[in-house]
């Protein structure tokens, strides 16, 4: 498949798929019928294409593989130029994962408008995988911000009662954001004279200018993640949004800010990066600490696993800053652990709100008795949530704390407390929903997990137990391109650095 361009086929074939269910025509029960088979195969297909990009990696080169270039807007130099490195590639491999197993959530869930339900998700299929793919920023923009209409109108349409408001919200607050980053686009392109990544990624903006871009980069990529406190968006979009909907918003979603330091903000600011780093560590330590005591005062399942996110999102944030391979690698294998962990317990919650419509955790107790294999399954993943050995969360919060130990010992002893806290409030949860007496009569009827949500679970686990057993098979990938992030950010900022050793 070598001469194949494998990676436009990846980025284009959902939106493709999305366009044979738009003139889909019938009786509706028909339409809905043919519009979910067509985004499960068109999904699988897509997953099945990206695992060639995975496996084809050349793991020993550090620069961008699968690299495809054309003429777009020729006058301005703006090119479709898209390619895949070790920090971008598990990042297309993990959009392509969740997204088949979200249409599966979605198949007896969703109900009303299935066919422009299917049609929302593929296209946001191929916009996930586009900003991850993209070599111009140009592109990467377009992509970066057209992946807010169709979760709008997921959440929008398809979620709560208050829907309508978390849209909104989660709409505006990151698009303010994401203005002031294409007021640093422009700059840089002024500056540099061309919008091409690779050639970005080495080019040299002056300290002073570095300044103002790394806060209107900020503004961007710390609403995405999100980080304290501009992450209030997030658990009302969550607690609104239709089950799948909350698996892609926590799965990859926020994984675009985290992308963006590691594609942006260290490789071409990284002086600017080493002066507010202070500043990302004492945000991130608030926000694992925080948002990790309002887990633990939550009644709502949603909006604790949400708090949970923006608390292990806190951790990515602290190793990115860390700037040593070990804080880096252990960011990226937290976002990715993380997209997959998260993305299973928002599922969990979604099989027995399927059953009895609320979220409320009082409302549970004692489905150990009636769900034995879903009390399996949720187990599985809040060990991995809690980051119990063995589990993939283990392998992405040890690391960053080693990295962030070498960095700052206050700030590896103070992330340390979000574990604990992690455990308490994950351990919280399970006990009252699966332990206890079975005492509420509509819950003594209540059904195991069938087929589909077994088919759902179960490749879920296989990939929480292998990153947790087996993490070389995804760190040897991301290996070569973060250790050269990191020589090239301290090769540019040794002049600074040593240029105040002499003021001193």
């Amino acid at each position: 498949m070598s001469d194949w361009p494998l990676l436009s086929l990846v980025i284009f074939l959902p939106l493709l798929g999305a366009a044979f269910i738009a003139i889909v025509r019938g009786e509706p029960e028909t339409v809905a019928r043919n519009a979910r088979a067509v985004a499960l195969w068109t999904s699988l297909l897509t997953f099945v294409l990206s695992i060639f990009i995975w496996t084809g990696f050349d793991k020993g080169n550090p620069g961008f593989q699968f690299v495809e270039r054309a003429q777009w807007l020729p006058g301005v130099n703006f090119t479709y130029h898209v390619g895949v490195d070790g920090i971008s590639a598990l990042f297309v491999l993990l959009s392509t994962f969740l997204t088949p197993l979200c249409i599966l959530a979605s198949w007896k869930a969703v109900q009303e408008r299935v066919k422009e339900y299917m049609i929302a998700f593929l296209v946001l299929e191929t916009l996930m995988v586009g900003m991850f793919a993209s070599l111009d920023f140009v592109l990467f923009y377009i992509f970066f911000e057209a992946v807010l209409i169709p979760m709008f109108l997921i959440i929008g349409i398809w979620g709560g009662p208050r829907r309508v408001y978390a849209a909104f919200k989660f709409f505006l607050y990151t698009l303010a954001g994401s203005v002031l980053m294409l007021l640093a686009l422009l700059a840089i392109y002024f500056q540099t004279g061309t919008t091409e990544i690779p050639t970005l990624l080495t080019a040299k903006i002056p300290a002073g200018m570095q300044t103002w871009l790394w806060l209107a980069f900020f503004a961007s990529f710390a609403v995405k993640i999100p980080m304290w406190p501009l992450h209030t968006w997030l658990p009302d979009a969550h607690v609104e949004a239709p089950t799948a909907g909350s698996v892609i918003l926590a799965g990859v979603l926020l994984k675009m800010g985290g992308y963006g330091f590691l594609r942006f903000s260290l490789p071409m600011l990284p002086e600017a990066s080493m002066y507010f780093a202070p500043l990302v560590f004492a945000l991130s330590v608030v926000a694992v600490i925080y948002t990790s005591l309002v887990a633990l005062a939550q009644s709502d399942m949603k909006k604790l696993i949400a708090y949970s996110s923006v608390a292990h999102m806190g951790f990515v944030t602290i190793g990115i800053f860390t700037f040593n391979t070990q804080g880096i690698e252990g960011a990226i294998f937290q976002m990715l652990s993380h997209g997959v962990v998260s993305g299973a317990l928002f599922l969990c919650v979604g099989v027995i709100y399927d059953r009895m419509h609320t979220r409320e955790i009082g409302r549970y107790g004692g489905l150990v008795h009636r769900m034995p294999l879903y009390a399996t399954v949720f187990m599985i993943f809040t060990m991995a949530s809690v980051g119990l050995p063995g589990t993939s969360g283990f392998i992405g919060e040890f690391m960053v704390l080693v990295g962030a130990y070498q960095a700052n010992t206050w700030v590896a002893l103070l992330a340390t407390t979000g574990l604990i806290l992690g455990a308490a409030y994950m351990l919280w949860l399970y006990r009252r929903v699966v332990f206890g007496p079975l005492t509420r009569e509509d819950l003594k009827t209540i059904l195991d997990l069938d087929a589909r949500e077994v088919a759902i679970f179960v490749p879920l686990i296989l990939v929480v137990l292998w990153m947790g057993i087996y993490p070389t098979s995804f760190l040897e990938v991301i290996h070569g391109s973060v250790a050269g992030l990191v020589d090239h950010y301290h090769a540019s900022v040794a002049p600074t650095s040593a240029a105040s050793g002499a003021v001193r």
